[in-house]
């Protein structure tokens, strides 16, 4: 199992901080459809380049594989001034 963690805009939209998910295998870009087809609010959260994605609090790219045990979060791009 994987946990999954949601971080400020998403966590609002989605309703939640966490879920627990079997992703072993999944690339971070499966998981973001098939977490955008939970609903509409879980697609509004999840639209293109609206997110970042860490794996093990070490950011990775779309086409990443998950590995079981692997603790997984998503959280909006950060902007700085």
């Amino acid at each position: 199992m994987n946990k999954v963690i949601f971080f400020a805009q998403i966590r609002e939209l989605v309703g939640t901080e966490c879920v627990m998910l079997d992703a072993n295998q999944l690339s971070v870009s499966y998981l973001i459809d098939q977490l955008s087809g939970r609903g509409d609010q879980w697609f509004l959260a999840f639209k293109e380049n609206s997110v970042l994605c860490a794996v093990n609090q070490t950011l990775v790219d779309f086409d990443y594989i998950v590995k079981e045990g692997d603790e997984i979060a998503f959280f909006p791009p950060v902007t700085g001034g």
